[in-house]
């Protein structure tokens, strides 16, 4: 028997899940990317990552999530390791704020289990987070934090383990479509597959195939402070959250480390890049002090200064959802990039719709929205 012959092109956390899930199903898999796994320069680094289940972008990524969470979960048996870390999460914010009200219509439409605490509860349960009268806390249990270099690391061991050829610092030089599939050329070697999925991230239009998407590079930037209480930011007694304050607007993240907790400004925007080589590897002095001015007013447990920033490039959409389907215009392809800041929770399925895609052309799971073809505004 013949096993299809696939290149995954770009092993962040999509293409990594992809390459896992492609290995499992038996295609005889080359996996390639320009920089090493669990890598710092695309969107699949900075420590930790959101997992959620009620879901402002929208109630149709509910059955999608669901699935995600049980290959989270496969993942973590099949590689004895430890991703995803259920502490629960929290939208904060007034009630007519679109993203509160976003997440309690999706939690009602599919009758989710979850708490709106006022003012009042919120600052006794929950007294990391500075809260006005005027807000409220939306409170979805099943959410988390996931850990994203071990996480890549992990599936593209599993996808190693399964037969697939993980190839690091090969970045691709060429790809073209030929008579029956495409060549993939990284240095002096060609890579002839019969199915080419391309998960590029940030990168999509270095390639030539993908230079007409609408995909914007975007500079991500994430800020460390140190707390006064470690035990009290801690994933058992600090659930993730997302705030929406009328100041500032951050995602925040428990501490990990032993030190500090992860905040990802909103509201200080995310400037656009030429391109992600251009990277700037730290954050301004003005962007810093923004950073803090937040904490200082939202956070009252940290301390007044960020002990470590970071910066990672990621390419957004124009309705920021995904492309993921058959690239148009090309026989034998796929295309899952443009995750718009929200897609690391979701690459355990986002792997197996790539791996369907490649391997029966279709997938069961409802992905209309995500067609790379759509009307875009």
């Amino acid at each position: 028997m013949t096993h299809p012959r696939v290149a995954v092109v770009g092993t962040g956390v999509v293409g990594a899940m992809t390459a896992w899930r492609l290995a499992r199903r038996g295609a005889e898999v080359t996996a390639l990317d320009t920089y090493s796994p669990g890598h710092d320069r695309g969107a699949s680094a900075g420590e930790s990552r959101i997992f959620r289940t009620i879901y402002k972008e929208g109630p149709d990524y509910v059955p999608l999530l669901r699935r995600s969470g049980d290959l989270w979960r496969e993942l973590e048996s099949t590689t004895a390791t430890s991703l995803l870390t259920m502490c629960g999460g929290l939208t904060i914010g007034r009630p007519d704020h679109p993203d509160v009200r976003a997440v309690r219509a999706c939690a009602e439409e599919h009758g989710l289990h979850h708490e709106v605490l006022d003012a009042a509860q919120a600052r006794s349960r929950f007294p990391q987070h500075r809260v006005d009268d005027d807000e409220v806390m939306v409170l979805d249990p099943a959410a988390g934090v996931l850990r994203p270099e071990p996480a890549v690391q992990a599936a593209l061991r599993a996808a190693e383990e399964a037969g697939a050829s993980v190839l690091p610092y090969h970045p691709v030089d060429g790809v073209r479509e030929t008579g029956n599939g495409w060549r993939i050329t990284s240095g002096d070697r060609d890579f002839d597959v019969d199915h080419v999925v391309f998960a590029p991230g940030p990168w999509a239009r270095r390639l030539e195939p993908l230079k007409t998407l609408p995909v914007e590079i975007r500079l991500i930037t994430a800020c460390w402070f140190a707390v006064r209480d470690t035990a009290a930011h801690r994933p058992d007694r600090l659930p993730i959250a997302v705030r929406r304050h009328r100041e500032a607007g951050f995602s925040c993240f428990p501490v990990l480390d032993g030190v500090a907790v992860k905040i990802v400004p909103h509201h200080l925007g995310w400037p656009v890049l030429d391109d992600p080589g251009g990277l700037p590897r730290s954050a301004d002095p003005e962007f810093a002090r923004a950073a803090s001015a937040a904490a200082a007013r939202l956070l009252p447990g940290t301390t007044p200064h960020p002990i470590r920033i970071a910066t990672f490039a990621e390419g957004f959409t124009p309705d920021e959802h995904a492309l993921l389907g058959p690239l148009p215009g090309h026989r034998n392809a796929t295309v899952m990039t443009g995750f718009s800041g929200h897609g690391f929770k979701l690459a355990p399925v986002f792997g197996e719709i790539g791996a369907d895609l490649a391997l029966r052309g279709a997938t069961g799971h409802d992905i209309t929205r995500l067609a790379p073809g759509r009307q875009l505004p």
